[in-house]
């Protein structure tokens, strides 16, 4: 009996190991010579270019630390808790970059996550998310990538231990998270919100910043949209869960896509300036409607949009007292001096140009990350709104002076509860910020 069930568990071993390899295994394609001038339309081109905008990968696929990097030439740093991850090379050169790639190379990439070496590739190339994008958005794709200047260049080999990881190991990673497929109309809803749903979920892949991932680096799937940290940054929720006391509308939605500043919520910042500067802005209007119609469906807030007068009304009350002179909060005058000059408003509702900070996601979400962050970077003219720039705070404010701004703006702006561990936690933002310091007190 003992032999009997050895045998049966071997067995049932030796079955699933031979079903798994059939599985991950997938062969190489060949090499293709690289398509000839004149192959892809000139609409076909275009129409590739706004879907590389549509997907970013622009963003991604350049190298943005050591003085940047050629265009789609790879090499950007993406840090993980498995460790840092080097974007690869997609212009057309034919040794470091694609060049060699077919139409259907590409498309296996894309749709199941595999090289055309038929090696896995890591998730941090959002396949879970590109699968969902259609046969004829890869062809214009591959049409555009294939007719882009090819740069010589290869990139920084991933760190320990994602530099050892045998690939094969990423197809039992696939088999626990990975779905492959076509993005499906929903018939309860519009076609334009199907066409924001297919950009967001697909090429746009907002899930893949704004979901936060498990201990193996997948999406949270009970958790869409709930928000996540990238780059020590919150991207905050797009859905019921964004604390902000002021629903964000399609319109608010829209502009902020657009043009990089919504007027009720402020400048994006950080890894989020570059979708609309660089990305949606080149897209047509219609399609950022789309996307903005969507999230504005799927933020289920409408509770809080009755608030919202009384959220204005409140922001416009505490800007005019900052304004007001002497004070005897210590925290209070050091807010004046540093903040108060650009951050108020007197006028009936918030002025554009000068965030009104009370009704902006960073004072409102469960931790400073992002409100430290833009202390210390600033924003420059090209990120924010176009033409308006921060300076950054690096040099001028200690850990502990960006710790009572913080508290102070918590406990005066919002009805959330007091930070924790501020100074610990703005030292910690320090660190992350290449900018270097005056002084050895910071």
């Amino acid at each position: 009996m003992i032999k009997r069930i050895l045998a049966a568990v071997v067995g049932l071993a030796v079955v699933g190991g031979l079903g798994f390899l059939w599985y991950a295994w997938y062969p190489a394609l060949p090499k293709v010579a690289l398509p000839k001038s004149g192959q892809f339309s000139a609409a076909q081109i275009e129409r590739g270019r706004i879907v590389a905008a549509q997907g970013y990968c622009g963003e991604c696929h350049t190298r943005q630390d050591l003085g940047g990097g050629p265009t789609l030439a790879g090499d950007y740093a993406m840090q993980s808790p498995f460790g840092t991850i080097y974007s690869p090379n997609i212009t057309p050169d034919p040794e470091t970059g694609i060049g060699g790639w077919s139409e259907e190379a590409l498309a296996r990439a894309m749709k199941l996550g595999v090289s055309r070496s038929g090696a896995h590739l890591l998730p941090a190339f959002v396949y879970d998310h590109f699968t969902k994008m259609t046969d004829s958005d890869i062809s214009d794709l591959y049409a555009w990538l294939m007719t882009q200047p090819a740069v010589h260049m290869t990139h920084r080999e991933n760190t320990f231990p994602l530099s050892i990881t045998p690939r094969i190991v990423l197809a039992g990673w696939k088999m626990l998270f990975f779905r492959p497929g076509d993005f499906k109309p929903d018939p309860n809803h519009d076609a334009q919100w199907n066409r924001g749903a297919y950009l967001a979920e697909g090429a746009s892949h907002c899930g893949s910043c704004h979901t936060p991932r498990n201990l193996l680096g997948a999406e949270k799937s009970g958790s869409r949209y709930d928000g996540a940290v990238v780059d020590g940054w919150i991207a905050p929720p797009l859905n019921e869960h964004n604390p902000t006391p002021v629903v964000w509308t399609e319109d608010e939605l829209f502009a902020y896509l657009r043009y990089g500043v919504a007027p009720l919520h402020g400048p994006a910042g950080g890894p989020m300036s570059p979708v609309p500067h660089q990305f949606l802005s080149q897209i047509p209007e219609s399609d950022v409607r789309a996307i903005a119609h969507y999230f504005a469906d799927i933020d289920h807030s409408a509770q809080r949009v009755s608030g919202d007068k009384a959220a204005l009304e409140l922001a416009m009350q505490q800007s005019k007292r900052d304004l007001l002179g002497p004070t005897t909060d210590a925290d209070a005058t050091l807010y004046q001096g540093a903040c108060a000059a650009c951050h108020y408003n007197a006028a009936p509702s918030p002025v554009l140009g000068r965030p009104e900070l009370a009704l902006n996601s960073a004072l409102w979400l469960d931790e400073p990350n992002d409100l430290f962050m833009v202390m210390l970077r600033g924003l420059t003219a090209p990120e924010g709104q176009s033409g308006v720039a921060m300076p950054s705070f690096y040099n001028a404010l200690s850990d502990h002076d960006m710790a009572r701004i913080a508290a102070y703006l918590r406990r005066t702006r919002t009805t959330r509860p007091p930070w924790t561990d501020l100074e610990k936690k703005a030292a910690e933002a320090r660190k992350l910020v290449e900018i270097p310091p005056v002084n050895s007190s910071h």
